[in-house]
């Protein structure tokens, strides 16, 4: 890899990581704000927060589809149609993600107590997840402005507005929880009626900015035809449905460790999340991987395009070896910092082990699943993470940790094993170059 490729890698790569792991850090921001009111807030605002995760997924599919075709024009040398693929998303978020937004507000007290027996948690989770879900559409807007300025390559742009939006949302939320600066004391809403509000904030911002670049993007509100709107739909519904669907299956993963055991279901829950915080970098990447490869097809360099893939996927493995070596070196030390019984550290050791190699073996199909959306591939992507997740991993799981009794190791291995499966469908899909024949 040129030290040329390089440095375009990681302009556009470095900042979309930063937003990302910034992004994780507001989250925990806002938990140790809330968990000042008690377990019974806490265990609110996460569950609320989870089951919105599971309604904005729907919306996701917007960003990579726009970024894709964004990509596409700017590769084609069509700079000044770059912004029609926006319009489409931003109408389609209007048409969707608005009605259901209303829709789920006022459901919300149905829909979460019908999802969570516990009647004080979901109490607490209602008011919150109503406060969440009004910026649905928030989050559609600005998933669209943000695959605009990835697809430009300029995603400095949307790290800077999103870092203002994170500040605004801390000290917002921080005002509405606890009632500072003659706003009201609304508790564990306030922190959802925060982000709810700093979101359209960033989207106000994006708009900002979409209009100061008004003289070199013919930016045009007008109704952007159907056809438009038809190639949004048809890049973005598969990535949508595979976040949903992942997002339950993550679900299904908790409730299979449950049966093995409490104490392996809070382990799991340390090791979930240091994964999903510390595969970011490769996400990230993966991402400005989709932009690069979008735009060499633009361009019809169908060999840079392919290089681009194999070229990410090298960068990423070796930023994940080093973010994955600790957990291979020091798992005790690093579970200790989450959990307290000795015996349960030592339930955790070994999976904790298993997912610093597991973060290696997952850097080609992070980064390759992410470069076949850049060539359009959104449905074959969402066939193969769903057929191994639902059809391979969670079954298996199922079987091996609490019927066979290897409990939360075995499910672990097992999960590494996917992982690696994944990264070698990913991998000869990608050598085969079936991808470069797709038209957009």
């Amino acid at each position: 890899m040129t030290q040329s490729r390089l440095k375009a890698l990681l302009t556009l790569g470095l900042p979309i990581m930063g937003a990302m792991m910034s992004q994780s850090l507001l989250n925990l921001v806002d938990a140790a704000m809330v968990g000042s009111l008690g377990e019974v807030a806490l265990a609110g605002v996460g569950f609320g927060s989870y089951v919105n995760f599971i309604c904005v997924a729907c919306l996701i599919g917007l960003s990579s589809g726009v970024q894709t075709l964004v990509a596409r024009r700017v590769g084609e040398g069509s700079v000044i149609s770059a912004p029609s693929p926006v319009m489409a998303g931003l109408w389609l978020a209007v048409l969707i993600a608005l009605p259901v937004s209303l829709l789920l507000f006022l459901l919300g007290p149905v829909f979460i107590h019908w999802l969570n027996a516990d009647t004080t948690v979901a109490e607490a989770a209602t008011p919150y997840f109503q406060a969440r879900v009004l910026g649905m559409f928030g989050v559609a807007l600005n998933f669209c402005f943000r695959g605009f300025w990835n697809g430009i390559s300029q995603s400095m742009m949307y790290l800077r507005a999103l870092l203002i939006m994170h500040v605004l949302n801390v000290a917002i939320s921080y005002c509405l929880i606890f009632g500072v600066a003659g706003f009201p004391a609304m508790g564990a809403t306030g922190a959802g009626l925060g982000t709810t509000l700093s979101l359209y904030i960033g989207s106000g911002i994006y708009a900002w900015l979409c209009w100061r670049s008004r003289k070199d993007y013919n930016w045009q509100l007008n109704w952007p035809g159907s056809r438009a709107l038809r190639q949004i739909i048809s890049l973005s519904w598969p990535h949508s449905v595979q976040q949903v669907l992942f997002a339950l299956g993550v679900t299904v993963l908790f409730w299979i460790i449950s049966l093995v055991g409490t104490h392996q279901l809070a382990v799991a829950h340390v090791l979930i999340t240091l994964a999903l915080f510390l595969i970011l970098p490769g996400v990230g990447l993966g991402m400005a991987a989709t932009s690069l490869v979008s735009q060499a097809i633009g361009r019809k360099a169908k060999e840079d395009a392919y290089q681009w893939g194999w070229d990410v996927v090298k960068v990423s493995a070796g930023i994940l070896i080093l973010l994955g070596a600790p957990f291979i070196i020091w798992p005790e030390l690093i579970l200790s910092i989450f959990l307290k019984s000795p015996e349960v550290i030592a339930m955790g050791v070994i999976p904790l082990q298993v997912t610093g190699v597991m973060m290696v073996i997952d850097a080609t199909a992070l980064v390759l699943s992410q470069a076949l959306l850049g060539a359009g591939a959104n449905k074959t992507v969402m066939t193969v993470n769903l057929s191994s997740q639902w059809l391979l991993f969670l079954p298996m799981a199922a079987i091996i940790g609490p019927i066979l009794g290897y409990g939360l190791v075995g499910i672990w291995c097992l999960q590494a094993f996917q992982r690696f499966i994944n990264s070698l469908i990913y991998g000869w899909i990608w050598y085969q170059r079936k991808w470069q024949k797709i038209r957009l």
